[in-house]
């Protein structure tokens, strides 16, 4: 039987990513999987990780309007 996978804080999961800890915050407030443990952020690597992959960290392009949008 293996080991569940440890949460992580918001410290390691943006060294994990090689963010800051300001672009971690500011994904929370959008649909970064993280779960709230007491006043603390706690994350699953494999839940970012699979949110990365899925497009979730992607920026909108700021500025540009986009085809056929007015």
């Amino acid at each position: 039987m293996s080991e569940p996978e440890a949460w992580v804080s918001v410290e390691e999961i943006s060294r994990h990513l090689g963010v800051s800890k300001d672009t971690i915050y500011r994904w929370i407030k959008g649909d970064m999987p993280a779960h709230r443990v007491g006043k603390l952020w706690k994350f699953k690597l494999t839940e970012a990780d699979d949110w990365v992959r899925g497009g979730g960290a992607a920026e909108p392009t700021r500025g540009k309007k986009m085809r056929g949008c007015s």
